[in-house]
């Protein structure tokens, strides 16, 4: 394991993320604000509770993944389509460093910048709310494993698209509204039998569920298929990277 290659690759994605350090804590905690003001106040002075908690607290884990989701998959989309954009992705694949190697490079400081912005989310929560968290340990746990699983799904997304329209294509189309329609700001059971049905077709819901019962202790489906979709769809994405650098799929054009 080249750990050298690994560190330099890390340093330097994350020297960028704090070269824009203003913007990039500024702007979760304006638009977690936002979310608290639209749908904690406006809306939620209309529910009394949610499965025996408040509106406002309710929402907290569905706000914090619909940032970490985005952040770790346009961080890492980004990081690696940068280099094939100026071209100098073949230094980096000429160098004496593995796909593994560069993969935990680019994965790691998007983990870690999105991990970031999710800590200071559940901070600004904190100023809204009234939170208690149930399983600390399991809510990090489950933080850190969606920041890196959706950073490999960007770093696919990244080496797959060709232009920067195509950066933006599934994380706007795709990824957010599936955040939006997992239960991020209601309950599953709110939803009529047939919409629940349909809703437990959504991956992200077993990631919402999980994340929200760290907070609460109380979820809508098993923590053990929470966690068997994450490792599955983690799994999955690091199946994808490694047939991507054997063929070279995006990366020779």
């Amino acid at each position: 394991m080249n750990l050298t290659a690994i560190k330099a690759i890390f340093v330097f994605e994350m020297t960028r993320f704090f070269r824009t350090l203003l913007q990039s804590f500024i702007s979760p905690v304006l638009s977690t604000s936002l979310y608290f003001v639209v749908f904690g106040a406006a809306i939620g002075s209309r529910i009394d509770t949610v499965e025996g908690v408040s509106y406002g607290a309710f929402i907290v884990p569905g706000l914090i993944m619909l940032s970490v989701m985005t952040q770790s998959t346009a961080n890492a989309s980004f990081g690696i389509y940068f280099p094939k954009f100026i071209g100098t992705i073949y230094e980096l694949l000429s160098a004496p460093v593995s796909f593994v190697e560069i993969m935990i490079g680019y994965v790691g400081a998007a983990a870690s910048k999105a991990l970031l912005v999710g800590l200071i989310i559940l901070g600004t929560a904190f100023v809204f709310v009234d939170l208690e968290i149930a399983h600390p340990v399991a809510m990090i746990a489950f933080l850190v494993m969606t920041c890196f699983s959706f950073s490999l799904l960007g770093f696919i997304i990244g080496i797959w698209a060709k232009n920067f329209e195509q950066l933006q294509l599934i994380p706007l189309l795709v990824i957010t509204p599936l955040v939006f329609l997992g239960g991020s700001f209601y309950s599953i059971s709110m939803l009529p039998p047939l919409w629940q049905t349909i809703t437990m077709f959504n991956p992200v819901v077993y990631l919402i569920s999980g994340f929200r019962w760290a907070f609460f202790g109380e979820a809508e489906v098993s923590i053990g298929l929470s966690l068997f979709a994450i490792a599955l769809f983690t799994a999955v994405c690091i199946a994808v990277i490694g047939w991507i650098f054997k063929t070279g799929y995006r990366l020779k054009t």
